[in-house]
C-alpha cells in the first residue's frame, strides 16, 4: 500500500496458507512507518477477537500489538481484571510508549533544518558575545595604557620643573646684584655733584671776598 518512497501497511487477517500479499480474510488496521513517530492504527476488538479464536500474529505485527497495548489488554482480561482498570492499565502503558517513541523518534528534513538553524545561531550568538568581550578588553587596556602614559608625562613634567628651579633662582639674583650695583653708582655721582656744588659755593664765596677787599682799598685810595 501506500505509493513509493511512502510505504504505508496494512494488517489483515488471512489464512496462514495464503500467500503474503493474497487473499485475505479482514482488514484489521494500517501502520505508518515514516511518520514521526510511527502512527497505528488498530481494530483493537477486532484483533482481540481473532487473537482468542487462535490466530498467530507475525513478530512484526506483535511488537505493533504489544506498542498500542492491545497484548496487555488480553492479558488482564484473561486474568480477570475490570474493564476500568484494564483502560488505566492500557492508557497508562500508550502514554509512556508514545513518549519514549518520541523522544527516540528521527529527526524530518525540516527539523534538522530548524535543529541546524537553532545551533547557528548559537554560535553566532557566542561569537558575538566573544567578540565584544575582547571589544571591551581592548578599550579597557588602551584607557590603562593612556593613563599610564598620561601619569607618567605628568611626572616627567613636574621633575623639570623641579631641575629648572635652582637655575631660575640664580639666574634672578644677577638683576638684583646689577642693581645695586647701579644704585652705588648712582649714590656716587649723588655725592660727588654735591662736592662739586660745594666746591663752587667756596670759590665763589672766595671770589666775592677778594671783591669786597679790592671795592675798600679803591675807596680807602679815592
Amino acid at each position: 500500500m501506500g505509493r513509493k518512497k511512502k510505504p504505508i501497511w496494512a494488517v489483515v487477517a488471512a489464512d496462514s496458507r495464503a500467500p503474503r500479499d493474497g487473499k485475505f480474510i479482514e482488514d484489521l488496521g494500517r501502520y505508518f512507518p515514516l511518520e514521526e513517530p510511527a502512527r497505528i492504527e488498530l481494530k483493537s476488538d477486532r484483533i482481540k477477537y481473532w487473537l482468542k479464536e487462535g490466530a498467530q500474529p507475525t513478530d512484526t505485527v506483535r511488537s505493533l500489538l504489544s506498542r498500542d497495548g492491545i497484548l496487555l489488554g488480553l492479558h488482564l482480561e484473561r486474568k480477570g481484571l475490570e474493564s476500568e482498570a484494564i483502560e488505566e492499565a492500557v492508557s497508562a502503558h500508550q502514554k509512556y510508549r508514545i513518549e519514549k517513541l518520541t523522544s527516540q523518534s528521527k529527526l524530518t528534513v525540516s527539523d534538522r533544518r530548524n535543529s541546524a538553524m537553532e545551533v547557528e545561531v548559537k554560535e553566532a550568538e557566542k561569537r558575538e558575545a566573544e567578540l565584544i568581550e575582547k571589544r571591551k578588553k581592548a578599550v579597557a587596556k588602551a584607557a590603562e595604557e593612556k593613563a599610564r602614559k598620561e601619569a607618567k608625562a605628568g611626572a616627567d613634567q613636574l621633575n623639570q620643573t623641579a631641575e629648572q628651579n635652582p637655575t631660575d633662582e640664580g639666574t634672578e639674583e644677577q638683576p638684583t646684584e646689577a642693581s645695586n650695583e647701579e644704585v652705588m653708582d648712582d649714590s656716587a655721582e649723588v655725592v660727588s655733584a654735591e662736592s662739586n656744588e660745594e666746591s663752587v659755593d667756596d670759590t665763589a664765596g672766595v671770589q666775592t671776598e677778594d671783591s669786597a677787599e679790592e671795592e675798600v682799598q679803591n675807596s680807602d685810595k679815592s
